[in-house]
């Protein structure tokens, strides 16, 4: 990253749009996200990697945004949960957790979304241990977890 002052450049793609941003090399991604670009979908939890509330997709990947610099995104491809939907239509990920009541309080949904989105993207068809292992850093603390397992299992058929 090239610096200016105190400041650097990222260049990163976010939701399909080029940015081009000057940030604090000591700033976090999902810092970046929030207050630079006003993505707010993206949550603050514990802000040390514990709850899985600041997930976002890089390069396909889910990422704990609170841990993530902007130095190691340059050049990358960021997906946030308001990209995963397409245009007014949600993404079967989104209509399956609405249809299961796999949200409550919301706060952890995004990070839950982009979570179950990835293991879909590579694994269509995963069985409950897999769906459970990719959610594992993901906390919940309203619905029990249950209702998530089942929509993750449906949103899966859907996209089959």
């Amino acid at each position: 990253m090239e610096s200016i002052g105190s400041r650097e450049i990222l260049r990163i793609s976010v939701n399909g749009q080029s940015h081009e941003l000057l940030v604090k090399p000591y700033s976090t991604l999902l810092e970046v996200l929030r207050e630079d670009l006003r993505l707010t979908g993206t949550k603050h939890g514990c802000e040390a990697g514990e709850c899985g509330a600041c997930v976002v997709l890089v390069d396909g990947t889910p990422q704990l945004s609170c841990l993530v610099l902007p130095g190691q995104v340059g050049g990358s491809e960021i997906t946030t949960i308001e990209g995963v939907s397409n245009g007014s239509e949600m993404h079967p990920v989104q209509q399956a957790f609405m249809d299961h009541g796999a949200l409550q309080c919301g706060y952890c949904t995004p990070g839950m979304v982009l979570s179950s989105k990835a293991l879909l993207d590579a694994n269509p068809t995963p069985s409950r241990e897999d769906i459970k292992e990719a959610l594992s850093g993901n906390l919940c603390r309203c619905t029990g977890y249950a209702s998530i397992i089942e929509a993750v299992e449906d949103a899966g058929r859907a996209m089959a």
